[in-house]
């Protein structure tokens, strides 16, 4: 069989099992694109399902890979069926592209769209797998015939199989408990990486951007510093890439903007370690009138178990604090470590509510929120269920 240089995965058939979560349907949309016919499986249905429109998709139950295709297994979903991890196909994706990949404890979603999303409008047709919805792009994925711009995770070390042609740390923060001992074994692990790289960025090591963004906040500056480097090494400077950066309007959950009544603004953002809080709750700051309320949903007992007081004084930034109970879908639970561990530990002066499910804190947000407040919800499972509960609740 020959394959053609723009379908690469010609003749393959692809089996994805967490096919709904950000990465895999990323994956499954790169492949379909790139020749392959892929279907797939998913406990639920999720967001990231509306992207794979025409992909035949199980939901619930247990996967049933078709006779004569390769499986593709989620971490999420590891034991479940045999297969091969998702973080194996990555890497060969990443081999058949001039690559940039994208690493770091934050920013890196939001960076590699604003590497993907400039080089698409300078006329470079990207290929893009990100781990967010990116509006301007039309999805979290792209199948272009120029370079392949990839958001990598170290949550599992898996980005260290991948063999770009540029890599872009954004910064070393421990955040992923579970797989580093500590910010020095981190550091290492992205030093031994970035070793294997012929160009690397270190974000941590640039100035923030002084030009105007269309997306707030000083992460955001460093964020575009990043990006701009990277594209620097792509062959991309000047004024035009630092024009079209500048038209970025960001991707979704990143302090999405979900609605506004009554006076009442309600922001739905990503964040779930301290410094992204803090970073997206500085950023609501400048636009409170009156109260700042925080509805945060915990991800991962392990991270809970480690960083609750920093969580919760990331959350003090706010004047009213609300935690639901911890999304434990990544690990076992912990006895004593649930999202009562936080709130607990929010500092006083800060109001303070414990809403174990989602209509909870839907309900007691809409309960305190007042004209001039701004609710900002915060989390990586499903908080944007809370920002659209309460934007819909708003008085007329």
């Amino acid at each position: 069989m020959t394959v053609s240089a723009g379908a690469p995965l010609g003749g393959r058939r692809l089996y994805f099992v967490g096919i709904g979560g950000a990465g895999l349907s990323a994956y499954a949309n790169v492949t379909r694109g790139w020749g392959a016919e892929v279907r797939g499986w998913d406990a639920r249905e999720t967001i990231f399902m509306e992207t794979l429109a025409g992909v035949d998709i199980d939901v619930g139950g247990e996967p049933a890979p078709p006779e004569g295709f390769e499986v593709i297994v989620s971490s999420a979903h590891t034991g479940r069926v045999e297969g091969r991890p998702r973080a194996e196909l990555l890497a060969e994706l990443v081999s058949l592209r001039p690559a940039v990949v994208v690493g770091g404890a934050h920013g890196k979603t939001t960076t590699a769209a604003m590497i993907a999303f400039v080089l698409r409008e300078v006329g470079q047709d990207p290929a893009w797998i990100i781990g967010g919805v990116v509006p301007q792009l039309g999805g979290n994925a792209g199948t272009g015939t120029g370079r392949l711009v990839v958001e990598g995770d170290e949550s599992d070390r898996s980005i260290a199989l991948l063999r770009p042609e540029i890599a872009v740390i954004t910064n070393v923060e421990l955040d992923h408990h579970a797989t580093f001992a500590s910010e020095a074994e981190l550091q290492e692990f992205f030093d031994e990486w970035a070793a294997t790289v012929p160009n690397v960025v270190q974000g941590s090591e640039l100035d923030p951007v002084s030009f105007e963004l269309a997306v707030p906040g000083e992460h955001n500056r460093m964020n575009a510093a990043a990006a701009l480097a990277a594209l620097e090494l792509a062959g991309i400077g000047g004024e035009d890439a630092e024009r079209a950066l500048g038209r970025f309007t960001g991707v979704d959950r990143r302090f999405q903007l979900v609605g506004a009544r009554g006076g009442i603004s309600v922001y739905d953002d990503y964040a779930h370690n301290p410094s992204e809080i803090a970073s997206a709750l500085r950023t609501a700051r400048e636009r409170t009138k009156r109260s700042l309320i925080a509805v945060y949903q915990p991800h991962v007992h392990e991270r809970t178990r480690h960083v609750h007081r920093e969580l919760a004084d990331a959350l003090a930034i706010a004047d009213a604090a609300i935690v639901t109970a911890v999304l434990g879908e990544r690990d076992a639970p912990i006895p004593g470590v649930t999202g009562k561990l936080v709130l607990d530990s929010v500092p006083p002066g800060v109001r303070r509510g414990w809403a174990p499910t989602l209509d909870d804190a839907a309900q007691l947000a809409l309960a305190w929120a007042r004209p001039g407040d701004v609710v900002v919800t915060l989390g990586v499972g499903e908080p944007w269920r809370i920002a659209q509960a309460v934007a819909g609740g708003l008085p007329k």
